[in-house]
């Protein structure tokens, strides 16, 4: 199986991650576990696949367009087919730019998409079908993106605002006071909670907890530090705190994690 992350042009740097690939030339079945992760999907399935995940209690054929939420837990999943996927890989707040439903409906599931996109999106997606070459077919969803950027919508100034106020969390390692951060905009504590419901999935300190876990992975997976030395690098009161929460989102340890990487590559 084959995948490969591609970088968007430098204007929708701020919207998108990066594009993503998936593809297999025989047919197979694949089990993964999910993470969040805090970068909701929109995935273009260019091949027949068969999906399988928890709310399911049997596999089914996936739909032209799916669409996978915020994760607040790991989320199992289980396909088999023949492989070709295509994805959007949004930050936090820049699926809401596309999607008029409030993003919290499509927390911790994969979604169908198909009868709630636009009629573009649609175009879109039997363009990306007659398209044979990966390049081409990145540029048809950049296309898109671009042209749906160029016609705002009033609610847009509220998506911007989401935006600039998780790269502020970023910025400061996700460690922020979320009333602090409230003050610093001029809105209220109730109003920034509604904002980041309505337009990320996820209230202001699930998005810090998520992304501390994700920048805690990174750590992990580098293997050089202490336990508490990856919980205070990444903005947990302490060790015990860190394993708390890396469990209740990975569902499993620190330790039983890096164990099954391990066992996986041998």
């Amino acid at each position: 199986m084959k995948y490969e992350e591609i970088t968007p042009q430098e204007y929708l740097r701020q919207y998108v991650k990066c594009f993503f690939i998936i593809e297999s030339d025989e047919v197979i079945e694949y089990e993964s576990k999910v993470l969040p992760g805090g970068y909701p999907e929109l995935i273009f399935n260019l091949s027949d696949v068969y999906l399988h995940s928890e709310k399911e209690e049997r596999f089914n054929l996936t739909p032209p367009i799916d669409y996978l939420g915020q994760l607040t837990r790991p989320l199992a999943i289980k396909s088999k087919g023949k492989l070709t996927m295509l994805g959007i890989r949004f930050y936090a707040h820049a699926a809401a730019y596309f999607l008029k439903e409030r993003m919290e409906e499509f927390n911790d599931q994969i979604s169908d998409l198909t009868g709630l996109l636009h009629t573009s999106t649609k175009t879109l997606y039997e363009q990306l079908m007659e398209t044979k070459e990966l390049k081409k077919k990145i540029a048809l969803i950049e296309y898109f993106l671009l042209n749906r950027l160029s016609c705002p919508e009033r609610r847009f100034d509220q998506i911007n605002l989401v935006g600039d106020i998780t790269r502020s969390l970023a910025a400061n390692n996700y460690s922020d006071n979320v009333d602090f951060i409230a003050k610093k905009y001029g809105i209220s504590n109730r109003y920034l909670q509604k904002l980041f419901l309505q337009h990320t999935g996820l209230t202001p300190k699930s998005f810090l907890r998520i992304n501390r876990f994700h920048h805690s992975l990174s750590f992990l997976d580098n293997k050089k530090e202490s336990l508490t030395s990856i919980a205070y690098s990444c903005g947990y009161f302490d060790q015990s705190h860190f394993i708390k929460e890396f469990k209740l989102l990975s569902g499993e340890t620190p330790l039983a994690y890096l164990n099954a990487k391990a066992i996986a590559k041998t």
